[in-house]
């Protein structure tokens, strides 16, 4: 099986801050202001007002959230940017925890654990001691160095019983001497957990925490819509659900416009006009991009429609091998209605027989099944009735290979 995450990896943010509030270390100058790893400063972040203020506020009042929208659209950078509020970061703890590599609660508690920790061991000894001392069971897989500052070096096989662990770390999010924030990733993940009752177990820690608010973040809306609004499901009506739109077009533009004009440089708003329907407003594909239409832009220059093919190609040429290794290991059924998904952008009624038929597929139920494998490595995503290539940059690499 292959697993990949088509997303990118992100710092401890918190870390980040901390360093900015004590020491003299500064990212308020980039070299390159359209950031492609990560939230760095509001600076650089652009827009999503009403949206960090209604979260903000939500959570500040006693609500949790369920935050869904498709797959690189900036959640995770929201989440950061939310976190990064002076009246959350100065009154409470925040933790963000991405779950999408996780498949069972183990693996679930291992990494809420070490992003815990991780996001204490700034603060000084006598706040991550406090969590230290209250995972008892846990304790034998943490060790020290030389100055006495701790590490997670807890192996699966080190969680004897995740279940009695889960129950020390939620018992020390209710005692932290501060109200603690926590966002789950991908949160959509726990329904492949091989424990049935997981579902139950977290709306019953989640409802009794009164000393912490969550955010549920997750971008396959089916799934995530199934976990919060099915009234047989335990967390049905437990949250406030949040769908999150690609940033305005207007808003992007004169946020791109404004970076080039401030370090000497033209962008033509048509530049951002086509890449933005192009790239159907997905956050992560346009700051990849204007980041190396920015670097290819010398001062003073413009930077205008005839770059932005170089542009998208920059990128995709050094991710070809790997795409190539991708598509190699697929299975062939899998890799035959891939490429028919990716010939039709956004294909619908992708199992039945004319489907099939125009792209010389073996038969419906061939395709259901290639269909499934292809949801479960995140080659493709389901948007209501229609499928499509997750990553639309191996999506130009596929179109390219074909001609």
């Amino acid at each position: 099986m292959i697993a990949i995450k088509w997303q990118s990896l992100f710092g401890n943010a918190f870390l980040y801050s901390y360093l900015c509030r004590t020491t003299n270390f500064r990212r308020s100058d980039m070299n390159n202001p359209f950031v492609t790893n990560g939230y760095v400063s509001p600076k650089y972040f652009c827009d999503r007002e009403t949206e960090t203020k209604d979260i903000t506020t939500l959570l500040l009042n006693g609500n949790n959230i369920a935050l869904i929208s498709p797959r690189r659209y900036g959640k995770t950078d929201l989440i950061r940017h939310c976190f990064s509020q002076p009246e959350v970061a100065e009154h409470y703890y925040t933790f963000i925890v991405d779950i999408y590599a996780t498949r069972s609660l183990r693996d679930f508690v291992n990494k809420f654990g070490k992003v815990i920790l991780d996001a204490l061991k700034p603060r000084g000894r006598k706040v991550w001691e406090i969590f230290v001392n209250a995972i008892a069971s846990l304790q034998a897989g943490i060790t020290y160095d030389i100055g006495g500052v701790p590490s997670w070096n807890i192996g699966l096989g080190d969680i004897t019983n995740p279940a009695a662990s889960l129950d020390e770390i939620f018992h020390y999010l209710q005692h932290a001497d501060r109200p603690c924030l926590i966002a789950i990733d991908e949160f959509q993940q726990i329904g492949k957990y091989p424990e049935d009752t997981i579902e139950a177990t977290l709306r019953t820690y989640v409802q009794y925490c009164s000393n912490a608010r969550f955010v549920f973040s997750g971008s396959q809306r089916h799934l995530m819509g199934t976990i919060f609004t099915s009234p047989s499901r335990p967390f049905y009506q437990s949250v406030t659900i949040m769908n999150l739109p690609p940033i305005p077009l207007e808003k992007y533009t004169e946020f791109a416009i404004r970076h080039f004009r401030e370090h000497k440089k033209v962008l033509l708003s048509e530049v951002v006009n086509v890449l933005y329907d192009r790239f159907r407003g997905g956050t992560f594909y346009l700051q990849k991009i204007m980041n190396i239409l920015f670097l290819k832009t010398p001062e003073g220059a413009t930077c205008g429609m005839e770059m932005i093919e170089d542009a998208i190609n920059y990128i995709v040429n050094f991710t070809a091998d790997t795409y190539a290794e991708l598509l190699y290991q697929l299975p062939e059924k899998q890799k035959q209605v891939l490429i028919a998904i990716n010939r039709e952008g956004q294909a619908r009624n992708v199992v039945s027989g004319a489907f099939s038929k125009r792209h010389g597929l073996v038969s419906p139920s061939s395709v259901r099944s290639a269909l499934a494998g292809l949801l479960d490595k995140d080659f493709i995503t389901k948007e209501r009735d229609s499928y499509q290539v997750y990553d639309l940059f191996f999506s130009i690499w596929l179109s390219k290979e074909e001609h």
